[in-house]
């Protein structure tokens, strides 16, 4: 696949840059041969295509050996790439086993035991991208937040659920928040449930209220965030952390719009708008039987997905003008950061933290001269180890060495900072509840707050 690997670098950098700057589409023709011998195909007209068994993928494939949602090929600034969805059977493009691959004009894809043929086409089809540079606190001047920004016009202007997909740090708070401040709730409460955050035998009780005795603890009565958004929007942050055992009543909300409070037996209408964020993909969540099919439809009426900064580099100079005008920076200190060489700097580096390790940069840079953008030792180290065992897939081989980066890593980071979870959170730029969500997913416990 190495002369494909050049030809897409290629694409990416000139023709698919071209057709973007003509608010225009590549388009893709998939075509698979039925066991019958006849033969079905679908050409995109989207910039993303989902295959699988279930009814609601744009190419449904309906064999046995074929996950439920199995894989979704992605169009972005930087060419076509295809994404194995956790699927039972596995992805392979040109007999290759892959968990993401960038695409040619032409390959032979394999699901489990079907075929399809994957063709660039000639025609091209419209984009549509926004004229602003921003929506809400959100900037981004590259065609894929333009591409964004369009999306989240449309949303805010009706009142739909939405699902906000993205890495950690790509604004997903911020979307949500711009798009509760562009709808005709904006008058309303806007109400923020950080799922990650909260510890599951609490977040029911944070989601839907109590009655005083309901549980030990419950003095009093507690509206839950569903009653307090009454009439405004409700931002269910890491959606994905909600527990198994708790997401049919997350449905019947949804699908209600009534709540019925921990120890109560009445019923409470509720009048609201549902936005929920997720790092993580829910179809692989689904397929793995950690996130319920039918919630997943009810949540991703409208899907937005956040690009990572390192896919919108052509923002950076927007973004670091924006920190430095937050942070008060001074003239010198302007020129300093701006300058050419002091940004091709930045486009090196790979911005695991995204935006919200910009700015943490930018704010050292500001205080200490130079910010510190290079990988922790032991990250170095867990990425070059050896692979303990070369059956695994890719996708389980780089889980175990994550896991094995950050058993070693949270104890030593933790005991830099004397057991202080917030100190150790700011100095990794984490947020706190994401830190408390690795230390529980390990066993761990910190200190002091």
């Amino acid at each position: 696949m190495q002369d494909d690997d050049t030809q897409t670098q290629a694409l990416s950098d000139a023709w698919m840059g071209e057709l973007l700057r003509r608010r225009e589409l590549v388009r893709f023709r998939l075509e698979l041969t039925l066991p019958d011998g006849t033969r079905r195909a679908l050409v995109s007209d989207t910039d993303r295509v989902s295959l699988g068994t279930h009814a609601s993928n744009d190419l449904v494939i309906d064999r046995d050996t074929v996950s439920r949602f199995h894989c979704e090929i992605v169009i972005d600034d930087h060419g076509v790439r295809v994404r194995d969805l956790s699927s039972k059977n596995g992805t392979f493009v040109d007999g290759v086993r892959i968990e993401s691959a960038w695409l040619g004009r032409a390959h032979e894809l394999r699901l489990g035991e079907q075929v399809v043929a994957f063709t660039l086409e000639e025609a091209r089809a419209s984009v549509a991208l926004s004229s602003e540079d921003h929506f809400g606190r959100i900037l981004g001047r590259s065609s894929a937040m333009r591409r964004v920004f369009a999306m989240l016009e449309r949303c805010a202007s009706a009142d739909i659920t939405v699902l906000l997909e993205g890495e950690s740090g790509t604004g997903k708070e911020g979307a949500a928040e711009a798009i509760h401040g562009e709808s005709a709730r904006k008058s309303a409460p806007f109400v923020v449930v950080d799922c990650s955050a909260i510890a599951p035998n609490l977040l029911e009780s944070e989601l839907f209220g109590h009655e005083k005795g309901a549980f030990t603890g419950a003095d009093r009565a507690h509206k839950g965030a569903f009653e307090e958004a009454h009439g405004g929007t409700v931002f269910l942050d890491e959606i994905g952390e909600v527990p198994i055992e708790l997401q049919p009543k997350l449905l019947r909300v949804l699908e209600r719009k009534q709540v019925r409070r921990l120890g109560s037996q009445r019923v409470i209408d509720v009048d609201v708008r549902f936005v929920a964020a997720t790092n993580r993909s829910l179809k692989r969540e689904v397929n793995e039987g950690r996130f319920r099919q039918d919630l997943y439809f009810r949540l991703a009426v409208a899907r937005v997905e956040l690009p990572p900064l390192r896919e919108r580099l052509d923002d950076l100079a927007l973004l670091t003008t924006a920190f430095l005008d937050q942070l008060h920076a001074g003239p010198a200190q302007r020129a300093r950061l701006l300058d050419p060489s002091f940004q091709q700097r930045l486009a090196r580096h790979p911005w695991p933290g995204n935006v919200r390790e910009l700015r943490n940069a930018i704010e050292r840079a500001l205080v200490f001269g130079e910010p510190d953008l290079q990988e922790p030792s032991m990250l170095r180290a867990a990425v070059t180890a050896p692979v303990d065992d070369v059956d695994l897939t890719y996708a389980e081989a780089r889980e175990h060495a994550i896991s094995r980066f950050e058993v070693e890593w949270l104890p030593a980071m933790l005991a830099k900072h004397g057991g202080n979870v917030s100190r150790a959170a700011r100095h990794a730029d984490l947020t706190r509840p994401y830190l408390h969500k690795l230390l529980r997913r390990h066993g761990l416990r910190g200190g002091e707050e």
